[in-house]
């Protein structure tokens, strides 16, 4: 039965599209629902389940979130997998509330890393595309501003990309650079009034430049997110995470199968879990597919790349590569 103040259209979606998610997860139940009586019938261990995921829905939808075929999936991944949290616990947990939205995470992983955010000074946010790592990350820097645990937020990414180099580029430094930047731009527009955006870049309470600006400084007070930092080198990493300074936090987004650093540059998102753990106060918080977002073919996309990978000779596999990464660099040392 479901609560009188629950509305059945909310629960069940346009046109019963979360109805039939249901039934979609689970072909072997039948779901019937009549007025706020909802019957479902099937093997028991499927009924017990479709039961528990009702609960969890009519919870997600008396918060206020509105529910679709998607929220219905990801509820059933949470389900059914080994873990304790409730998906009504990770669906209905607010991030920041701007602008007539609210950021939430929408699965598991996405959860497990902004809790990292908050309990730890340095996190990295390691996942391919699509699974949130920078605007999770942006949503907790703006948190952070507006509740004022930080007087500002900087943002930052190497200026690296596939086939391009900033002197090839038309117009001045600014124009080449900002290109590099846009991500990071159009990130902070879904949070912050566009508007006052370049009253708060003015004023320093808002900081976005690319890597290189951010050597020699200590920087106090500040939220500050390194994105795309598989296109760091080593040095740039260690320059990067030196600058912290007191009260400050930091948060660092990279895929590593997305490095676009020239031939025989390691990147510095490889190898520096290798460095830093046991370190305390820094945590790795690594997303996969299952934590992807976007158009439900992204998921499918990154897992076939995966297998493919898996398939192609050592040397050429897009993945971590700390021992050998690791290997030549002690290579480099018996030689110096």
């Amino acid at each position: 039965m479901v609560p009188a103040h629950v509305p059945m259209v909310a629960l069940l979606g346009s046109r019963d599209s979360v109805l039939r998610a249901v039934e979609d997860g689970f072909p072997g139940v039948d779901v019937h629902a009549r007025g706020n009586e909802i019957v479902v019938s099937g093997p028991a261990g499927d009924v017990a389940l479709v039961s528990r995921l009702l609960d969890e829905l009519v919870e997600v939808v008396e918060s206020g979130t509105q529910l679709t075929p998607d929220v219905v999936t990801r509820s059933i991944k949470m389900l059914t997998a080994a873990t304790s949290q409730r998906p009504a616990e990770i669906l209905t947990f607010n991030i920041l509330s701007s602008r007539g939205r609210t950021i939430r995470p929408k699965t598991m992983g996405q959860k497990r890393y902004v809790d990292a955010i908050d309990a730890n000074t340095i996190t990295f946010g390691i996942g391919p595309a699509g699974t949130g790592k920078t605007y999770l990350a942006m949503a907790k820097a703006v948190q952070a501003l507006q509740s004022k645990q930080v007087n500002r937020i900087i943002l930052t990414r190497p200026a690296v990309e596939a086939g391009e180099k900033l002197g090839y580029l038309p117009g001045s430094l600014t124009e080449k650079i900002d290109p590099y930047l846009r991500p990071l731009y159009d990130a902070l527009h879904d949070m912050v009034d566009p508007d006052s955006i370049p009253k708060l870049i003015e004023a320093g309470t808002i900081e976005v430049a690319p890597l290189a600006f951010m050597r020699g400084r200590s920087l106090n007070d500040s939220f500050i997110i390194l994105d795309e930092a598989q296109n760091t080198s080593t040095e740039q990493m260690q320059m990067f995470l030196t600058r912290l300074g007191f009260g400050s936090r930091m948060v660092i987004t990279g895929d590593e199968t997305q490095v676009d650093l020239p031939g025989g540059t390691t990147s510095g998102l490889r190898v520096v879990e290798d460095i830093l753990t046991g370190v305390d106060d820094v945590e790795f918080c690594r997303l996969t597919s299952s934590d992807v977002v976007r158009h439900r073919l992204v998921s499918d996309i990154i897992d076939a790349y995966a297998r493919w990978d898996v398939t192609r000779p050592q040397g050429e596999r897009r993945g971590p590569r700390r021992d050998g990464d690791r290997q030549r660099r002690d290579e480099r040392g018996a030689r110096g």
